[in-house]
């Protein structure tokens, strides 16, 4: 199946042919083109952000129920199209059908929710320690915001950065992971329908180092979210801070999954399967890394063995597959040489590490598990971001929380007990922006805060009303009698 349509980026309110294009390739079908996707030059991206700060001023002071309109708008065509767009998303990130159509789903509802939060508006009003005197503090617009989001969650992540950006009044330019553009161009798309002024919202396509650095470095952008690499985040801060333009960054994560002795241990080895290979592992808040106290530890290494001979790898789009592809060669070359690193290194490997053939092209992996590893040991140190996880055995709880923060990243991290005691305590001094107790550390709403500490995330938190802390800023008027 191939589709050569090409998908123009959308500046302006124009759809505006790329300087070039490029293929958007299926992974679980390498014969598979799901489309041809512009590429913006240095001059496109210009004019986007030129568009953007042209239509501020009205949109940043326009009427709350017509932006709300527009947003509802939006969250009701994704929804009502969850089915067709889960396809695309499954087609081009390799995502199984149902997870595809759920990711789609929490798209639709984060837009719906900021139409909400555009009536929720709130500020104070108070006296001042001045007689006659009263204060005012409100929010307003932060301005044109820089959008850049990674490939692994092609339609949710796009959906929580533009939703708040366009609720609270911004303008966006957004530029979605080159390898997978085409979830993000179903929503500008749609978008481009939805009632929103020409330049409030722009797309543009391409690489990260055309694209991506005119977007950080231009001083008409007065904020970037960024969601993505360690190595490309940290840059993005320091030019961003150069410029004293506002940054929010999500990053890597190498998070914890506890196993305590008391755990219910078919439920552990549910949560972990689900945290570790569900949607290939390729999830930032995934764990692949399993710390297990002594007295559970030989069971659940020969559980997660028995459940793991079970889970099927195929192509994302056919009917009881629970784990797609790699969503490209390069990823599934890097999983690879972490599962050689492993084994290099003297961990045992207990299930998976080899290649899965199926009836189409594509980059499957078994899901691998290695035990008898160390906290040393580099699969236990480095994010690897693929369905590779890893075992490490401790003596109590205790060493397991140690081993937990060990660690220079603080996304997610979960535990598996029955002891209320265990789990209030991990709460508290678990080092990671997001704690689970007896769930995969994988999954996360949409109307609550999302973000993490340490080296895994810079800036506010995103999603639910947190959001607004990144796209305004706060406003103190002083008003005399």
């Amino acid at each position: 199946m191939s589709d050569s349509k090409r998908f123009d980026n959308y500046i302006g309110g124009e759809w505006v042919a790329g300087a070039t294009y490029s293929s958007n390739i299926n992974p679980s079908d390498l014969s598979d083109v799901v489309g041809q996707y512009a590429q913006a030059d240095v001059a496109q991206v210009n004019a986007a952000i030129d568009a953007a700060r042209a239509a501020f001023p009205a949109w940043s002071t326009s009427g709350i129920q017509a932006r709300s309109d527009s947003l509802d708008k939006v969250g009701s065509e994704i929804l009502a199209r969850r089915e067709a767009l889960g396809n695309l998303l499954a087609r081009e990130e390799g995502k199984t059908l149902p997870e595809a159509i759920g990711e789609v789903t929490r798209a639709g509802n984060i837009f719906k929710f900021f139409a909400g939060e555009c009536l929720r508006l709130s500020g104070d009003y108070l006296p001042s320690v001045r007689p006659g005197v009263n204060v005012e503090v409100t929010r307003e617009p932060l301005g044109v915001i820089g959008l850049i989001t990674p490939w692994n969650f092609p339609i949710a992540i796009p959906a929580w950065k533009i939703a708040p950006a366009l609720a609270y009044g911004n303008c966006v330019v957004i530029k979605p992971a080159d390898l997978v553009p085409g979830c993000a161009w179903a929503i500008a798309e749609i978008i481009s329908r939805s009632g929103f002024p020409a330049g409030v919202f722009n797309l543009v396509m391409g690489s990260g180092r055309v694209v991506g650095d005119v977007i950080v470095k231009s001083r008409k952008v007065d904020g970037v979210s960024f969601t993505g690499s360690v190595g490309v985040g940290r840059q993005i801060a320091v030019d961003c801070i150069a410029r004293q333009a506002k940054v929010q960054l999500e990053m890597g994560g190498k998070n914890p999954q506890v196993i305590l002795d008391d755990a219910d241990l078919k439920q552990a080895v549910e949560l972990s399967v689900q945290s570790a290979f569900y949607s290939t592992g390729q999830r930032c808040t995934a764990s692949s890394r399993f710390i297990v106290t002594d007295g559970i530890h030989d069971k659940f290494v020969e559980a997660m063995a028995e459940r793991m001979r079970s889970i099927k790898v195929g192509h994302a789009l056919k009917s009881g597959i629970d784990i797609g592809p790699v969503v490209s060669k390069a990823q599934l070359d890097q999983d690879m040489s972490y599962v050689a690193i492993g084994q290099q290194e003297g961990a045992r490997l207990v299930s998976g590490g080899e290649l899965v053939t199926c009836d189409t092209e594509g980059y499957f992996l078994a899901p691998t598990l290695f035990a008898d590893s160390t906290a040393q040991m580099r699969i236990s140190k480095e994010e690897i971001f693929g369905p590779v996880a890893n075992i490490v055995r401790v003596a109590d709880y205790e060493a397991a929380l140690a081993m937990a923060n060990d660690t220079e990243f603080g996304l997610s991290a979960g535990i598996a007990t029955s002891s209320l005691k265990y789990a209030n305590h991990f709460k508290r001094h678990s080092q990671a922006g997001m704690v689970m107790v007896n769930l995969p550390t994988a999954g996360v709403d949409y109307h609550v805060p999302f973000g993490g500490r340490k080296g895994s995330s810079y800036g506010s938190r995103e999603q639910g009303r947190y959001a607004q802390e990144f796209y305004t800023v706060v406003k103190t008027s002083y008003v005399g009698s």
